[in-house]
């Protein structure tokens, strides 16, 4: 089970590799209510009535965080929102493989609680990786993630260089 924070789930879907990301993966993709509402609330925007689309299809499933103090303390914890909160409580409970995450303070958090995570550029690398995209098309969606992200340049460039095979 892969379970998606807010961010990295709206920045695939600004990307346009959330529908690619959803056919081909193996295993429940799963988000707490909070971050369905911190997706969806906002329903005008294109990216909430995809998100929205793939809940109602169910392949994306929205699940209720039963251990509330896990995540009150997750918050407490660390500086991280309610939606980063639940995403890793629920994964700590689920057993889950793998957390999808883009906040920084989020993803300190999963490596000091041994969290397997990813963010957005990991998922859009591992994509290509598969062949599930070609190099300029993968090139073309790191651009968009570095538009609609908060990347440091060292990441991006990083991230570039994989895809080129360098």
């Amino acid at each position: 089970m892969i379970i998606f924070d807010a961010s990295t789930l709206i920045l695939l879907t600004k990307a346009e590799l959330l529908e690619k990301f959803l056919e081909n993966v193996t295993g429940q993709v799963a988000i707490p209510k909070e971050v369905e509402r911190e997706c969806c609330e906002a329903m005008k925007s294109l990216d909430a009535l995809l998100i929205r689309k793939a809940i109602d299809e169910k392949r994306i499933r929205v699940s209720e965080i039963k251990n509330r103090k896990l995540r009150d303390r997750i918050e407490n914890d660390f500086p991280v929102g309610k939606g980063e909160a639940e995403a890793i409580a629920l994964a700590v409970s689920q057993t889950a493989s793998l957390v999808a995450i883009d906040d920084k303070q989020g993803i300190n958090a999963c490596k000091l609680l041994g969290i397997s995570f990813a963010t957005a550029i990991n998922i859009l690398i591992r994509m290509h990786e598969k062949g599930l995209i070609e190099k300029d098309e993968a090139l073309l969606k790191l651009e968009a993630l570095e538009r609609h992200g908060r990347y440091k340049a060292d990441i991006v460039k990083d991230a570039r260089g994989k895809l080129e095979g360098k």
